[in-house]
């Protein structure tokens, strides 16, 4: 079977999807019928999936998909802070209009890892909402797609990724990256490297 008809036909068999979004979506934006996006969501729209991505554009948020079943711990530059971190308040986009802290009327700035102290209340909420999906993924079905991450914070989403298919019996990793898609020591059972471009891959499928 062909690699793209057997990621397919994993995505239709598993119980549980988790995905991971990494810097090669970095140029990738939501809105449009030939989004990518739109074509991940038409892929996964009836699955039991969580999406997991180092991104902090903010496009994975406006792209249609469940916000619920996603997460961005790296935060998200369309969400605001004080540039201070003076409060650990967090502002929707253009609710200060005037992007400066209303405590301390210093700029503000976008809620990410970039900023000089990340206010990290803002991904909590979601990330404890992570925790117990993949709780309930242990000895089901699970399949695991990474999508275009390499190392710029490998604990967020790669090495994890890794210990999630090493302790779950049922779990199959495809990591599909350009450059970065090689698989550590002991996973090669349970994994299997498709160096490809990640947003290349997806769109010939």
């Amino acid at each position: 079977m062909a690699l793209k008809e057997q990621i397919l036909n994993e995505i239709k068999e598993c119980e549980k999807l988790l995905i991971g979004i990494g810097e090669e979506w970095n140029g990738i934006f939501a809105g449009g019928e030939d989004s990518l996006y739109e074509k991940l969501g038409g892929l996964i729209k009836d699955k039991d999936y969580f999406i997991v991505t180092t991104l902090t554009n903010g496009e994975l948020m406006k792209s249609g998909l469940d916000p619920k079943r996603m997460v961005a711990p790296c935060g998200n530059v369309t969400w605001r802070q004080c540039s201070k971190a003076c409060t650990k308040d967090i502002w929707e986009p253009g609710e200060i209009p005037d992007d400066i802290c209303p405590h301390c009327k210093e700029p503000l700035t976008g809620n990410t890892i970039q900023a000089e102290t990340y206010i990290e209340e803002g991904y909590l909420p979601q990330w404890n909402a992570y925790t117990r999906w993949l709780a309930g993924t242990l000895n089901k079905k699970l399949a695991i797609l990474e999508l275009g991450v390499g190392f710029q914070t490998p604990t967020v989403i790669r090495w994890p990724f890794e210990k999630t298919a090493s302790v779950n019996n049922k779990a199959f990793l495809y990591r599909i990256h350009g450059s970065f898609a090689q698989l550590s020591e002991g996973l090669q059972e349970k994994a299997e490297s498709i160096p490809v471009n990640s947003v290349e891959f997806l769109e010939s499928i």
